[in-house]
């Protein structure tokens, strides 16, 4: 059965989430997470989508993004998830793969959902 494409609605935030495999750590050290946030960066100004919060915990990720095109989360993410990983696992020296499944996207359509959103953030 063919993936059902995700939704997007233009001028609306989106909330990503990207979980390490079986709760592994997705960030052994502090060099990991500055890696990971500098090919964020290239992958988010490459796709064209505008980060405006993030949180890196030890096993997973979380974004609040404004993609300008239905394709720029999910180009975004998939060449940010192919870098880190490459990196990852040439650094110690593993094989397979970092995330569980595919990363998790929702629309941030509602005032109470963006609340909601700053204050576990903080």
């Amino acid at each position: 059965m063919a993936r059902l494409p995700r939704l997007y609605a233009p001028g609306c935030a989106h909330h990503i989430i990207q979980r390490g495999n079986n709760r592994a750590p997705c960030f052994l050290e502090h060099g990991d997470r500055l890696q990971y946030l500098s090919f964020v960066s290239d992958a988010a100004l490459k796709h064209r989508v505008d980060i405006h919060a993030y949180v890196l915990m030890t096993n997973h990720v979380h974004f609040l993004v404004s993609p300008e095109t239905a394709e720029s989360t999910g180009r975004m993410m998939q060449s940010l998830g192919r870098r880190y990983v490459r990196f990852f696992n040439d650094r110690y020296h593993r094989t397979g793969t970092l995330w569980e499944g595919r990363y998790k996207s929702t629309l941030v359509d509602t005032d109470t959902y963006f609340l909601w959103l700053r204050l576990i953030w903080r």
